[in-house]
């Protein structure tokens, strides 16, 4: 036993050894070379992912809000046809990204004010945290003055391209920073959450997305996205639309009735 006590320690006092050895002899950068940044820290602020829900119904037709997102790129039109052909209320987010590449797009939106409630979602898609961090990969805003400059410059977009001044503002990602929430309640704004995730950020397959849709309830929000043409779940988005009219959805838009928000984003 003392043997094997003593092989123990002489193991554990080699292993120790070498690693200090290590780290003194650790390689150093060449001189001249330039210093490489410091990694920086990482956030331990915890992001809030808000519900938002409009008032019940209750007796009869249930009540439910459409919101898509048009983050960049293109437009759906297997979606925006059936929200024009069917008659079908929605809520719109756009960023500058967005209004940038699709003007008939937007002119189909503005021609049909009584079924389009057009928000902003920001200038160019980036999450609406005030601290260095990434969000499913994108970077965040990083400061308190980027969140603003996001918020702002999608609304600046907005009032270029004709669109009257927006009263919500739903940050990419859909994920934000307590205290990023407060300033942009500051700047005047609601902060669109929603209920219901219609397409996971356009990744889900058709079925699944019919799936999502059919499980909303009286009062929910759907969230879904209108800028991804050649994806599956845009068919399953207009699928679902149809489907739910068929039950007798009464479909609004978040301007046309009370509201309320979780995490101080709307109340």
């Amino acid at each position: 036993m003392n043997r094997f006590l003593l092989t123990s320690a002489f193991i554990v006092a080699a292993v120790s050894a070498v690693q200090a050895a290590q780290t003194a002899q650790a390689p150093q950068q060449p001189a001249g070379w330039p210093q490489l940044p410091p990694k920086a820290a990482v956030s331990n602020i915890k992001l809030v992912e808000p519900h938002l829900h409009v008032d019940r119904a209750g007796k009869g037709a249930p009540r439910i809000a459409l919101t898509f997102d048009a983050c960049m790129g293109k437009t759906d039109p297997r979606i925006l046809s059936t929200l024009v052909e069917q008659r079908i209320p929605a809520t719109i987010f756009v960023t500058a990204r967005w209004l940038r590449t699709n003007p008939d797009s937007l002119a189909v939106f503005l021609a049909h004010p009584d079924l389009f409630e057009l928000e902003n979602h920001g200038q160019n898609h980036i999450p609406a945290v005030d601290v260095p961090t990434k969000v499913y990969g994108i970077a965040a805003a990083g400061s308190p003055q980027a969140v603003a400059q996001e918020v702002k410059g999608g609304a600046d977009a907005m009032l270029t391209a004709g669109i009257p001044q927006p009263r919500w503002f739903r940050g990419a990602t859909a994920k934000y920073s307590p205290t990023a929430i407060m300033q942009i309640r500051s700047m005047g704004y609601r902060i669109a959450g929603y209920s219901v995730n219609g397409d996971s950020g356009s990744l889900l397959p058709a079925k699944m997305v019919e799936k999502q849709y059919a499980s909303a309830k009286d009062g929910d929000v759907i969230i879904s996205h209108i800028n991804q043409p050649t994806h599956a779940a845009g068919e399953g988005v207009a699928a679902s639309i149809l489907a739910l009219k068929a039950k007798g959805v009464q479909f609004v838009r978040l301007q046309d009735i009370p509201e309320k928000g979780d995490d101080g984003t709307t109340n």
